[in-house]
């Protein structure tokens, strides 16, 4: 992240990323020169042709500060902040907000002034997957099901059973139905629920800064379908990992290994999985989930070969009706198209008219959800792998692996080791603990083919002087080549400290500055307990917190003192 970004506010950031999105229509991660002239056609600006080729030519020439001819989200970020009050910006943001289906939400941004808005297909989506996801389910019978045409999903949300049940949903388990406030909900059971699932969100990875159980007992659209995509997206994509998914080994190409194959992020893995059924229909490949499909040829080969054949027990086959593919007109195909996955149970997410649009994060789920329910892959049987290095992540990985997408890290983590091999991931993670990076120093991506791994590997020398200089942290031993090679001892005794410190400089926020250490935890706990009559502990390395009673102690204990201050 460059310095120009720091000047730029959290809120602001994302606002920047949900346009960045809309404008990058192909899903591919940047922006040509070709997507920014036809943005402004799309916008009917009130500008003259020079004048808008003249926009075009100084958008590129400015934002491709790396003289790539592709425009980053980064480069997109410092340009459109630089250009906040010219005549382009306020051009630029009328030609986002103008963008077909996007709603305005009323009230602006305290912080930026901005606007936000959302989809309104992205709504009308989301409604229909929790209507079908909790459906049978009787603790949601107050708000199912809901019109996907009203604003219904924004005031479901308000008591936060749905988003702890679609939770569960996502990452079974992470939420114990117990503690759930079902019946003669009140204001203070109600922010309880919500409360309950922010954090249980947060546990599963995703990134709830700056929202509050306030904000979605409100309703404020954008950030309700901000967090619900989020959960929904990380059930979708549950599955899509080797190590869950062994069968995902038969996408490997030739000449590649299985580290190669690892490094791919779940929306890499889809779109693998994509072309290899199309190659294996004898089609071409595509590029994205977005600009590549809008023609519906593309799925109606996919589902063509993941549709059960009859070759397995118990599973009847399903012909694809082929013969919408020679449909003249877009949305007729696509209609025809989606006809065939209902037949598969897998209709979900799209219309029609987001297949021809090519909404590219719609079109993503519909790809996963087929995937899930019709992978159509086999476990390779003659090819030499060394099947013990797949292994599933431990808790403790997955939990600083969550912690980080928590804090919303870029790029998200889905592989704990290969992703931090450059260490960009960890010096976003020294600024969340105020220590400060000096961005200069960092090789930043695309690195080049050539000495590509030395470039990240300078970075994670770095990472290790900033921890041992500016962090003061213990890191004896660990060099950047261990971090660089993916040492999981190392790599977790770095991140370990990384995440205490950031604990700590929380629990000073909250005590105006007073510094906080193990020894004020540990009296803290023990006051505690002994207002409450339990035993006490020695420290954090106590044999008898290994019961968890020590634990279910404090919690009583605090939701007593909880309970008597709302009484008085």
């Amino acid at each position: 992240m460059a310095a120009e970004a720091h000047t730029v506010s959290t809120e602001e950031m994302e606002e920047l990323r949900e346009a960045f999105s809309k404008v990058d229509v192909d899903g591919n991660g940047y922006i040509s020169t070709q997507e920014l002239n036809d943005l402004f056609k799309a916008a009917n600006l009130p500008l003259p042709g020079y004048r808008v080729r003249e926009i075009v030519q100084e958008l590129s020439q400015t934002m491709d500060q790396d003289k790539d001819g592709k425009i980053t989200f980064q480069e997109f970020t410092n340009v459109v902040h630089g250009l906040k009050s010219s005549e382009v910006a306020k051009t630029f943001r009328k030609a986002i907000n103008k963008k077909e289906g996007i709603c305005a939400v009323a009230g602006t941004s305290e912080q930026s002034g901005t606007q936000h808005s959302y989809a309104e297909e992205e709504k009308v989506a989301f409604v229909n997957w929790v209507n079908k996801a909790l459906e049978k389910d009787p603790d949601c019978q107050h708000v199912l099901p809901m019109d996907p045409s009203t604003n219904h999903l924004f005031s479901a949300m308000g008591d936060g059973i749905v988003l702890c049940k679609m939770i569960n949903l996502s990452v079974p388990d992470t939420i114990d139905e117990r503690t759930i406030n079902k019946k003669k909900l009140t204001p203070f059971t109600i922010q309880e629920n919500l409360n309950l699932a922010l954090n249980s969100a947060s546990a599963i990875g995703c990134h709830v800064v700056n929202i509050g159980a306030e904000d979605l007992k409100e309703g404020r659209q954008h950030l309700v379908l901000g967090l619900l995509w989020q959960v929904i997206k990380i059930g979708l994509f549950a599955d899509i990992e080797i190590s869950r998914n062994e069968a995902l080994i038969a996408l490997l190409r030739d000449g590649e290994s299985l580290e190669d194959l690892m490094k791919l992020s779940p929306e890499e893995l889809l779109l693998r999985w994509a072309n290899y059924h199309l190659e294996e229909a004898g089609c071409s490949r595509i590029n994205n989930f977005s600009s590549d499909i809008k023609d519906s040829k593309a799925y109606y080969n996919i589902l063509n070969q993941v549709a059960p054949k009859g070759d397995e027990e118990g599973i009847p086959p399903i012909a694809i009706d082929m013969s919408g593919i020679r449909e003249k007109e877009d949305v007729r195909r696509a209609e025809c198209m989606l006809e065939q996955a209902d037949r598969l149970g897998c209709r979900q997410f799209v219309t029609a008219t987001d297949v021809v649009r090519g909404n590219p994060k719609l079109n993503l789920a519909f790809v996963a959800n087929l995937f899930n329910k019709h992978p159509a892959l086999k476990k390779p049987d003659n090819q030499d792998i060394d099947w013990s290095s797949i292994e599933g992540e431990t808790r403790e990985e997955r939990t600083f692996r969550n912690w980080m997408n928590s804090l919303g890290v870029n790029p998200r983590v889905n592989h704990l080791y290969l992703d931090l091999a450059d260490a960009l991931v960890i010096f976003q993670l020294y600024e969340k603990i105020k220590v400060p990076v000096n961005w200069d120093k960092v090789n930043k991506p695309p690195y080049p083919k050539l000495g590509s791994n030395m470039k990240k590997l300078e970075n994670c020398n770095y990472a290790v002087e900033l921890g041992k200089k500016e962090a003061k942290f213990s890191l004896v031993g660990i060099a950047g080549q261990d971090l660089n090679e993916g040492n999981k001892t190392l790599t977790l005794a770095l991140l370990w400290q990384l995440m205490r410190r950031y604990t700590l400089n929380i629990l000073e926020d909250l005590g105006d500055g007073q510094k906080v250490t193990d020894e004020t935890i540990v009296s803290w706990v023990n006051n505690t307990l002994q207002e409450a009559g339990k035993h006490t502990i020695s420290g954090f390395k106590d044999g008898c917190i290994s019961s968890s009673m020590p634990v279910l102690d404090l919690i009583n204990a605090v939701c007593v003192c909880v309970c008597v201050c709302v009484c008085v």
